[in-house]
């Protein structure tokens, strides 16, 4: 069975910071490029971060470019999301998934608010 559960998530004031993990279990992880993706009430999914196979390469859009740094572990079966200088308009629900699959796992919800 396939799993994806990020954590990490919470309340965290404008210009914080936060570190997303997502566990991966039910396929070979080191496979398979992997990326972090958003839903905000409302609104549809945006990709925030992908990064290759072997984590050597990763894009981001411009909303996110130079505060946001996704990394993984294939020892741990583990995709990180380094967030910084957080803004309102990043709270959603974030979600692990390989790149290109729509989210299933469990997300995890960041609320970026004063």
């Amino acid at each position: 069975e396939v799993q994806l559960q990020a954590s990490g998530g919470g309340l965290v004031q404008p210009g914080g910071s936060l570190r997303l993990s997502c566990v991966v279990s039910g396929f070979t992880f080191s496979n398979y490029g992997m990326s972090w993706v958003r839903q905000a009430p409302g609104k549809g999914p945006e990709r925030v971060a992908a990064i290759n196979r072997d984590g050597h390469s990763s894009h981001y859009p411009d909303s996110v470019k130079g505060r946001f740094t996704i990394s993984r572990d294939n020892a741990k079966n583990t995709l990180y999301l380094q967030m910084n200088s957080l803004k309102p308009e990043d709270t959603a629900v974030y979600y692990c998934t390989p790149t290109g699959v729509a989210p299933s796992g469990r997300g995890t919800l960041v609320t970026v608010s004063s």
